[in-house]
């Protein structure tokens, strides 16, 4: 079969607000590491990640290209990025048969229908697909790929390399290296201006016949260079821009500066090795990875020659989530709110310090032009901070020890009377080195660094790269949201804008682009049966749509609660005592529904305000509590307010850290005005943070669980960094343990680390705890283990086989015990979206049979909230739906399984990958208790997006502020927001920073281990 490729779409990024939208799968993506698992490896770059690519008929790879197998780059964090992206870059390595995903270019192999399996010679990188899946009824799909056809034909792949040459001839200077204070890399657009100008301006075979360019060092071309003599690699001299400022601004004519650009060849790639590796007859090896490295590049090329980009998608000034075009001071006012106000940014109109560093943090990194400077007019600077005097106060020396503000400056060098010259300065650095040259040769260079801002001008089409606030994401949300039949529409007329093609890179490398979407076959399973208290008049419950209700039924294991007390962090002028009794008769109302027995009045209600020490506050509050009723409370119920989220981290701190007591917020704007579903949403978080149990699968359904003489413990591991413009902070890791033989309660274990990396660095030890609290529980330790990590890109398998499996294997030698491992990779970060056949081909403007729109809800991983499914809500896979073939991985054992029900937008799938499975696993096995393990989600009556013991890791590492002191953490996060400012390319918060953050961490109350789920 021919490879098939999927195109970008031309529309909204972000998808799945089921699945909170933005969330990790839209956003964590840019960057360095490429759309976050997302949208195509390619490019030597980490390109797209996981998903991107992945497509087409049975695989798509995966993340385009492997940037990172198959060459390169570095791993960056990305942005978060959400936005109407037409996708990332590449060509994906895993699938069959080559598709570019609609979420951006990446190519993988296609074959219709389940292929051979792989050949006995093949090896993978995690476990061998045994099988395909048989279990299930079936359903029709598209899917957001499109096939690609490969033309016979070598491809020349060549690493690339450039110096300075010489610069500013008028200055003398002849630079043949940058030096060592300027050796940052070269930003991509700069490397592409450098070959661009190889290809345009130096005469060659490459001046007829361009090749494609990655951005660092790797060059593709469809024909042979034919170096002079037979030699591996040839040298040029390349003129390179920008022109230097006019005779009448700086002085004599000056030449173009110049690069030496050296071109050696590295391979000569034959693309048939895909079609080896598409049959399972090929290793997934460096020539696989490299060969889609470079058919990535060519698919990306004229697109981000025409549109803005991120590593991962294109966008168009329309849809992208770029900054606002303009006079940099209008941008600055509108972040601040003060539009038509400078005064606002003015120091002597008492310009807040908080204020002028969440514009810096806001601003870092932007790219402007000033050309109303005469030195720098037509050049493109980087804003690395602001001053913190205005323009009539900040002074510099002239070279001749003369000192002049830069409000004189302008007025006397350059007649320009500032309109604000109370206002605020803008601190600049360099776009490139050869931008820094040219700064360090001017004989102004000392006052050239700093520009009022109302002289600067923010240039269009960037991209945001900074983490957002919830206002500004929710607003991207709701632009981005589409239904399935809107994306399917979309992804297709992102295929006439992109118009791959027309491209002469893609003509060139012969690949031929479908304009039709895939379609192929898949199953829907069946979902797990829940069992609650015997005592219940309907103990079982029935799921329909991926949800089910709590009428007519007690908890598995309710608590019963003694002493309890309610702090209201809410003014009593807005609220009222007859106001806070029904609240309260509420809440004990919905605990006695679900069975759950507790005091029919709190033994204290207080009000107190969110002013003082939050934690003081709370201990009081149980002394007294301990004064009336001879004992601590087991419960604090506290009321905030709304914005209250420093008091939230206050509270959890002080009940899960310090001092061990299970508390329950409630936002004060909901509970006073809420209905039953809001209390019985609330007793299911109460109840297993008391230590009880909600329900349990029927045993039947999970037989690897429920087997007594193999007991099994069920894990789930996760990693979250800072977000992007963070680089001072550090990365926090979690490890969940089920402590039960139903996989419904679990231990936590939390970590801090520096490094950030993928990889959890002290795996052991928070293994040796969670293995202690299940040998506590249920008096021995397992025989087998389930093991799910989150959070691990393709190219992280081989380290995590290779590192993380060790650790795991030597906290388990440690307390003498041998158990079998099956570890599986969880994500969401990809580009994969799948439509069902039926709801995509209903009529214009009308949804599928049996569907509306549906209601807003969900988290991250699809977990809340109310809304339909497919069949009752809307026109998206149905929960269940689980695709092992046409877009899979030839060789590697994976699927993909929508397990939850879309709320809003396209529902995404979660991707599965076994790395290691020692407990013989089926196919239908793992991928049926996979899907049942998302129906043991505490905190809702509805399955999720990925299995309960990956959602509850996540939770953890969420919770990671509230294990520093309110009082003393705030500092380290306010230091950490100081860093900000540092210039791009400069680390932030080193190894040196790491003792702070490490040594003020805390775990938590040795009283909220075992059963207490406290994250809930």
């Amino acid at each position: 079969m021919p490879p098939k490729v999927a195109p970008p779409e031309a529309g909204r990024g972000g998808g799945d607000r089921g699945d909170r939208g933005g969330g990790r799968g839209s956003g964590r993506g840019g960057g360095d590491r490429g759309g976050g698992r997302g949208g195509g490896r390619g490019g030597g770059d980490r390109g797209g990640g996981r998903g991107g690519g992945r497509g087409g008929g049975r695989g798509g790879g995966r993340g385009g290209g492997s940037g990172d197998r198959g060459g390169g780059g570095g791993r960056g964090r990305g942005e978060r990025g959400g936005g109407r992206g037409g996708g990332g870059g590449g060509f994906g390595n895993r699938g069959r048969g080559g598709v570019l995903p609609a979420g951006g270019p990446s190519l993988s192999v296609g074959h219709a229908g389940p292929p051979p399996l792989p050949a006995a010679q093949v090896e993978a990188i995690g476990a061998r697909r045994p099988g395909y899946g048989n279990a299930g009824d079936p359903i029709r799909l598209y899917s957001n790929h499109v096939a690609v056809e490969l033309a016979q034909g070598m491809i020349y792949h060549y690493d690339g390399t450039s110096n300075l040459s010489s610069i500013l001839e008028s200055f003398s200077l002849t630079l043949p290296r940058p030096p060592s204070r300027f050796s940052w890399d070269r930003p991509i657009e700069w490397n592409h201006q450098i070959i661009h100008a190889l290809q345009t301006q130096v005469e060659g075979r490459l001046s007829t016949r361009p090749g494609v360019f990655d951005g660092r060092k790797n060059l593709y071309t469809t024909f042979d260079l034919e170096f002079a003599s037979g030699a591996q690699e040839a040298r040029y001299v390349v003129p390179v821009g920008p022109n230097p400022p006019s005779p009448e601004e700086r002085g004599p004519v000056r030449p173009d500066p110049t690069y030496r650009v050296r071109l050696t060849h590295v391979a000569s790639i034959n693309p048939e090795i895909l079609n080896r590796h598409v049959e399972g007859e090929q290793s997934q090896d460096n020539s696989v990875s490299t060969t889609l490295m470079a058919l990535n590049v060519a698919v990306r090329m004229a697109p981000n020659q025409r549109y803005p980009h991120n590593a991962r998608s294109f966008f168009t000034d329309a849809t992208g989530v770029m900054y606002k075009p303009g006079r940099l001071i209008d941008l600055a006012l509108d972040f601040l709110g003060q539009r038509g106000q400078p005064n606002a940014l003015a120091p002597r109109h008492r310009f807040p310090e908080r204020e002028r560093m969440k514009l810096q943090h806001f601003l870092s990194g932007i790219k402007i032009t000033t050309p109303h400077s005469p030195h720098h007019r037509g050049r493109t600077r980087l804003v690395k901070k602001l001053t913190r005097q205005s323009a009539r106060e900040e002074s510099f020396e002239l070279e001749g020890g003369e000192t002049m503000t830069i409000a004189e400056f302008f007025r006397v060098r350059h007649n320009i009377s500032l309109v604000y010259p109370d206002v605020i300065c803008v601190e600049v650095c360099a776009l490139s080195p050869l931008s820094e040259y040219v700064d360090s040769a001017s004989s102004s260079s000392r006052l050239g660094r700093k520009f009022p801002l109302e002289l600067c001008v923010v240039p269009p089409g960037q991209i945001i790269r900074k983490q957002m606030s919830p206002d500004q994401v929710n607003s991207i949300l709701k632009f981005s949201t589409m239904l399935p039949r809107e994306r399917y529409d979309n992804i297709r007329e992102g295929l006439s804008v992109l118009e791959y093609g027309q491209s002469e890179y893609v003509r060139q490398f012969g690949m031929t682009v479908s304009n039709d979407l895939m379609n192929f076959g898949a199953r829907v399973l069946k979902p797990l049966r829940l069992k609650y208290n015997p005592a219940s008049k309907q103990p079982d419950a029935k799921i329909r749509d991926g949800k089910w209700n709590l009428i007519d039924k007690l908890l598995y294991k309710p608590v019963s609660i003694g002493n309890w007390i309610v702090v209201i962090y809410e003014s009593r002028r807005h609220i009222n005592d007859r106001v806070v009794d029904k609240m309260i008769a509420d809440l004990v109302q919905g605990c006695e529904t679900v069975g759950i027995s507790i005091a029919r009045r709190p033994a204290l209600v207080r009000f107190e305000s969110g002013q003082g020490i939050i934690g003081r506050q709370l201990r009081e509050a149980c002394e007294e509590c301990q004064r009336t009723t001879n004992s601590l409370p087991a419960l604090i119920v506290v009321v905030l307010p709304d914005g209250g989220n420093d008091i939230y981290t206050a509270v959890k701190h002080f009940g899960d850290v310090s001092h061990g007591i299970s508390t329950q917020c409630m936002k004060s704007s909901k509970c006073f005005r809420a209905n039953a579903q809001y209390y019985a949403n609330i007793t299911l978080k109460i109840n297993v943070k008391l230590g009880g149990i909600n329900a349990i699968p029927e045993p039947r359904d999970v037989s690897f669980l429920s087997d007594p003489a193999n007991p099994t413990m069920v894990m789930g591991a996760d990693i979250t960094h800072p977000p992007p413009g963070n680089r001072g902070r550090p990365s926090f890791t979690s490890l969940i343990g089920s402590i039960d033989a139903n996989a419904v309660q679990y231990a936590a274990r939390m970590g801090v680390q520096m490094n950030p990396q993928e990889i959890i660095e002290d795996l052991e030890n928070m293994c040796v705890h969670v293995f202690e609290r299940y040998r506590t529980a249920m008096g021995k330790l397992p025989k087998r283990i389930l093991f799910y990590r989150d959070g691990v890109s393709e190219g992280e398998f081989k380290e995590t086989l290779r590192v993380e499996l060790p650790k795991i294997r030597e906290a388990c030698a440690r307390l003498n015990f041998n158990p079998t491992i099956t570890l599986i990779v969880v994500g969401k970060e990809h580009k994969f979206v799948f439509f069902p056949e039926s709801s995509v081909r209903a009529p214009d403007n009308a949804p599928a049979e049996g569907s509306s729109r549906p209601q807003r809800g969900g988290g991250r991983f699809g977990g809340g909230g109310g809304g339909g499914g497919s069949g009752g809500g809307n026109p998206n896979c149905p929960p269940g739906t689980v695709i092992d073939t046409d877009v899979t991985s030839p060789v590697e054992w994976d699927f993909y399984l929508c397990s939850h029900q879309g709320i809003l937008g396209t529902s995404k799938p979660a991707h599965y990958n076994v790395l290691l499975d020692e407990n013989g696993f089926t196919t239908d096995g793992i991928q049926s208790l996979s899907y049942a393990l998302c129906h043991v989600y505490a905190r809702c009556t509805r399955s999720v997006s990925v299995p309960a013991p990956v959602f509850y890791a996540h939770n953890v590492c969420s919770r990671a502020k509230n294990h520093y002191d309110p009082q003393a953490g705030q500092d380290l996060f306010t230091a950490a927001s100081d860093t900000l400012s540092s210039a791009p390319g400069q680390a932030a918060g080193g190894q040196g920073d790491a003792d702070p953050w490490v040594t003020a961490f805390q775990q938590t109350h040795e009283h909220m281990g075992g059963e207490k789920m406290y994250y809930c």
